[in-house]
């Protein structure tokens, strides 16, 4: 893959569109490959590999494991693309390209890392806190990086990246595009601001920080959604309960839930566009306080009571949809709300909320378009990749991890960081994402499309070239890891049913 020069001090690298001239002891632009000597090798670690014994993931490769030539059995064995090479954009045969037997059925793979010009990430933020406004352009270190996108039911959405960040706008909005999506996919916490709204620290599988504040839970669901779940939890204990939500606040006596246990009325009025009985929208405006609105005081919701309905002394309780905050009141002889103490017997209807939040967590799912020559490395005809994954006789992962193909043309896949094994991200500066991508399916399949058949070897081959002498230092690396042990093994029957003796 490397090419020496005239001068010994420099090799050039093919593994990505730079093709970089290297000088000894130095490494190229993507900090990927380096010159050791006169030759070039990997810097991260190579191909991650791993077995299963019983339904668990072990590792194959241990810390301070010495490899004697033995292999587990080839069934349970997968080889990923993790520091697997590419040889994108040329239509070479893809760096791996294995055989196995599952279950008395041959099986390929095909293992390389593909470079994604066309890739983003999406980003899913669990909180009710307003961080901005639709639309709202999202940056890292000042340079726009994506956009705040369509919220769903508890989460706020980022989508970040995309090809007119990396290359559409300046070498630096392109250079901190890709930079900022690389942090997100190897798990790292990023710093993001919003214009118009907040500055947020989001990171894969961890809370998101807004503002300084680490968010601890997800709301369990809308104003009206938590009063049809806990109504009859606090019948009986208070005479109103008024669940504050930016998106639909509830009132229990007003709404369906209410009615089916004959919660009496409490002339009650809510300020906001009245949708179905006791469903209320715009409340407020978006913001950081109760309910993801932006008001402190949830009184100011609230108009005056109907006085031929309600009376002095009658109670009211609201609270937020996480069950944070929450205020108990009692009406006066003006029926004005008066701040009471929280009684005890309301205290466990309330924590009830709160138990059934979730904890608030970022998701990053990484998104690319796994097309251009990447698809020649598998066949010489790629469209038949294509339909072959679309037909689900090929099977797709990153890094071992299971992906979402979206329907429609192309392969366009969704993969989520966090079941991917450690730093299986890298990047080359045009600028763009490097990740790994594995294609396993049939051998008569892969003959079927158009495979580049005289390149299959079998896996016990591979690790030798993996794992042999040019590579021992591979061995002693403490950053080989196996996959989340929840993964489903991506050569395991039980999970796919394509592989079978008998094509259905």
């Amino acid at each position: 893959m490397s090419e020496k020069l005239s001068s010994p001090t420099k090799i050039r690298c093919d593994a990505c569109p730079v093709m970089c001239y290297i000088a000894e002891n130095k490494s190229g632009a993507c900090d990927r490959y380096a010159n050791e000597n006169g030759d070039l090798i990997r810097v991260d670690p190579l191909t991650v590999i791993e077995y299963r014994d019983k339904g668990s993931v072990v590792p194959f490769l241990k810390d301070g494991f010495a490899w004697n030539g033995d292999v587990v059995p080839t069934e349970d064995l997968f080889i990923s693309a993790v520091g697997a090479g590419t040889t994108y954009p040329d239509y070479k045969p893809a760096p791996f390209i294995v055989s196995s037997n599952i279950n008395d059925v041959d099986m390929v793979t095909v293992v390389t890392e593909g470079i994604y010009s066309y890739c983003g990430v999406k980003i899913k933020i669990d909180t009710d806190r307003h961080i901005g406004p639709e639309r709202s352009v999202v940056r890292s270190n000042g340079e726009p990086v994506g956009h705040v996108t369509t919220g769903e039911y508890g989460s706020q959405m980022l989508s970040i990246g995309g090809v007119n960040h990396l290359t559409g706008g300046t070498k630096k909005e392109g250079r901190t595009t890709c930079s900022t999506m690389l942090n997100l996919c190897n798990s790292e916490a990023v710093e993001l601001s919003i214009d118009e709204g907040s500055h947020i620290v989001v990171q894969a599988g961890r809370p998101p920080i807004i503002d300084g504040v680490a968010e601890k839970h997800m709301r369990v669901g809308c104003g009206s959604a938590t009063i049809g779940m806990f109504a009859t939890q606090w019948k009986g204990l208070v005479d109103e309960v008024v669940i504050v939500d930016d998106h639909i606040t509830g009132v229990v006596s007003e709404h369906q839930a209410g009615k089916v246990i004959d919660w009496p009325e409490t002339g009650i009025r809510i300020n906001g566009r009245r949708s179905t009985p006791g469903r209320y929208f715009q409340v407020a405006e978006p913001g950081n306080g109760w309910g993801g609105t932006n008001i402190e005081d949830p009184l100011e919701i609230l108009d005056d009571f109907n006085p031929k309905i309600a009376f002095p002394g009658q109670s009211l309780l609201m609270v937020s949809t996480t069950g944070d905050q929450f205020a108990y009141f009692e009406l006066d002889e003006n029926l004005t709300p008066i701040p009471q103490a929280i009684p005890s017997t309301l205290e466990k209807p309330i924590s009830i909320i709160t138990d059934n939040c979730e904890p608030a967590l970022c998701t990053v799912l990484f998104v690319g378009g796994a097309g251009g020559s990447l698809r020649a490395g598998v066949t010489e005809n790629p469209v038949l990749l294509t339909r072959s994954v679309k037909n689900m006789l090929t099977h797709v992962t990153c890094g071992g991890a299971p992906t979402y193909i979206w329907p429609g043309g192309g392969i366009t896949l969704m993969v989520d960081v966090t079941k991917m094994p450690k730093n299986a991200f890298g990047y080359v500066p045009t600028p763009a994402l490097v990740a790994p991508i594995e294609f396993s399916m049939r051998l008569d399949d892969y003959e079927s499309l158009g495979g580049h058949i005289d390149y299959i070897q079998p896996i016990e081959d591979a690790l030798k070239g993996i794992l042999g002498p040019q590579n021992d230092h591979i061995l002693s690396s403490d950053i080989l890891k196996t996959f989340d042990s929840e993964n489903p093994s991506p050569m395991d029957p039980k999970h796919f049913s394509w592989i079978s003796k008998e094509k259905t």
